[in-house]
């Protein structure tokens, strides 16, 4: 029997409708199928984000692990390419993958400890510090790329923008779309997290902290810093962050800064797209780093 959280079965319903409907009811069947397959046999309760169910498990040498069963899309599909780029070095190390269904056999962290219980300032650093690892490495082929990604997002923007009814909030997103011009023609080739926030990152035995749950892309680095800006949000931290962040990173501060702004456009994208309000916040981190 698999304990399905309610806040799950919403989100996925909320999100993927149908799909999402399908992918739970279908969630007993598949993880007894992989506790047979993979000889694995429950060790506590479950867990969940907005996307996937974790499973506590061991393996059959008694080896603690955690089953992720997700409905692929096309950020999470390359997730298993990532890990195994990755094989631990500032990652959770992956164990097994089945790719028809995107289930996943990862090595237990400690999920109760999370870089949200941490001063922002070292939970800043600390993500610094894992960005510079995880960048460092070429992206392997099969991820999607910010070289196809930016220019899509350019030719959003124009109806995007029509839908924002704020004069200043759309002459900022419109600065933030020619600072993406300026870097489009150069959009790096490193493996990039995309998602490292600070409760993607949690406490592990073998390394202070490791990362978790990368929705990965081939780009460039500064691509990937928008998140530990937003977490946590304060505005008279978020230019202290950016540099540690850049500074960590070693990174060209003016093409980092362009492309934060092209994440901020992204966000702000998507939302006008999906007919919700623009975040303050976001907008507010553009306007401080545009200065």
């Amino acid at each position: 029997m698999v304990d399905i959280p309610a806040e799950l079965v919403e989100t996925q319903t909320r999100y993927n409708g149908a799909a999402g409907r399908a992918f739970i009811a279908a969630l007993p069947a598949l993880a007894a199928r992989f506790h047979a397959d993979w000889a694995l046999r429950p060790d506590g309760p479950p867990r969940y984000g907005v996307c996937a169910l974790v499973l506590p498990v061991r393996r059959a040498d008694g080896t603690p692990a955690v089953l992720k069963l997700q409905l692929p899309d096309g950020e999470t599909e390359g997730e298993p390419l990532a890990l195994r780029a990755w094989d631990g070095d500032g990652a959770v190390r992956l164990l097994a993958h089945d790719e028809a269904t995107g289930t996943l056999l990862l090595e237990r962290l400690d999920a109760t400890r999370t870089l949200a219980d941490v001063p922002v300032h070292e939970a800043t650093l600390v993500i610094g510090r894992l960005l510079a690892r995880l960048t460092a490495r070429p992206a392997p082929p099969g991820l999607r790329r910010l070289a196809d990604l930016a220019p899509a997002l350019l030719d959003r923007t124009p109806p995007a923008l029509a839908r924002v009814p704020d004069p200043a909030a759309r002459a900022l997103l419109t600065d933030c779309a020619a600072a993406l011009r300026e870097v489009a023609a150069e959009p790096g080739d490193r493996l990039l997290h995309w998602d490292l926030h600070h409760d993607n990152v949690l406490a592990a035995d073998r390394a202070p902290w490791l990362a978790i749950d990368p929705k990965p892309l081939s780009g460039d680095p500064g691509f990937d810093l928008f998140p530990a800006l937003r977490d946590r949000y304060d505005p008279a931290g978020v230019r202290w962050r950016f540099d540690a962040l850049t500074d960590a990173l070693a990174l060209d501060r003016p093409r980092a800064r362009a492309w934060t702004l092209a994440r901020v456009l992204q966000t702000c994208v998507w939302e006008t797209e999906e007919g919700m309000p623009l975040t303050p916040e976001h907008l507010e981190i553009a306007r401080l780093l545009r200065r």
